[in-house]
């Protein structure tokens, strides 16, 4: 069932309505959709967001993931989504979308909002086994979030099979500084915590 709180051009408003109703404040821009000015942007309301980009048959990864569950402040410009299901997919033709066919193992997305996301810890995994400036730095965010994850995703990269970049992400976990004092009750990042460790 879709949130209430979430519009896409074509559904229960038009495209124009939208941006009318964006201009006059009532509206912002939530990933591929929008919700009301006043409403709680939640992990799931993100996820949710993205469904017309990543459907029942991919799962968001990578930045996608990381704005997601919070490590960033606003969404990619390009999203990273991988398949879920075990049939080969054919490349999604857009270019807000970076699509790897390699399946993605059930037990490394949750799925919020109806959308299938990388469990913070695979997230992590995958952004410190990236080269992209970018995605290194939102792996710092994440951690600084969620200090544990940091062992939770070298536990995985131990875990894992061959993958690309395994021992350089586990060298670049490895060397990070993670504060393990938990954020101030009550604040956002605080929240994040909760989320991760309930």
């Amino acid at each position: 069932m879709p949130s209430p709180f979430l519009y896409f051009a074509g559904g229960r408003l038009s495209a124009a309505e939208l941006a009318a109703a964006r201009l006059d404040g009532d509206l912002v821009e939530v990933g591929e959709g929008y919700m009301p000015a006043d409403a709680v942007e939640t992990r799931e309301l993100r996820a949710a967001s993205l469904a017309p980009l990543v459907g029942r048959s991919l799962a968001a990864t990578h930045l996608s993931a990381a704005w997601v569950h919070g490590a960033l402040d606003t969404p990619p410009a390009r999203h990273a989504v991988q398949r879920v299901v075990t049939r080969r997919l054919s490349p999604p033709l857009d270019a807000r979308v970076r699509y790897s066919d390699v399946r993605l193992d059930a037990a490394d997305a949750d799925v919020f909002g109806g959308v299938a996301v990388t469990t913070p810890t695979r997230t992590l995994a995958d952004l410190a086994r990236s080269r992209d400036a970018a995605d290194r730095d939102a792996a710092l965010r994440l951690m600084a979030i969620a200090p544990h994850l940091r062992e939770a995703a070298l536990a995985w990269l131990a875990a894992a099979g061959p993958v690309p970049d395994k021992r350089a992400a586990a060298a670049f976990l490895r060397e990070q500084v993670v504060s393990s004092a938990r954020p101030p009750p009550g604040t956002a990042a605080q929240d994040e915590v909760t989320r991760y460790t309930s």
